[in-house]
């Protein structure tokens, strides 16, 4: 997999669907990924599973949420 320190994940595309969408994907692909904070244990060990499924690593609790971050 490509990788390129403008564009990050996005490198995948190549040169395809231009800089300023790559971007964008880029920023949602970096809050997706994050860590956040489990409401249950209050660790930041939560991940997304998939689609409006996030699991926290340290306690187990599996909860539904927004489907590509959680917050705002």
């Amino acid at each position: 997999m490509t990788s390129t320190k403008k564009v990050g994940s996005t490198g995948r595309f190549g040169v395809r669907y231009g800089l300023t969408i790559r971007q964008k994907v880029l920023a949602v692909e970096k809050k997706q990924k994050a860590k956040t904070e489990c409401s249950k244990c209050s660790k930041k060990a939560v991940r997304r599973v998939s689609k409006g499924v996030w699991l926290c690593s340290k306690c187990g609790h599996k909860f539904a949420g927004r489907a590509f971050y959680l917050g705002e």
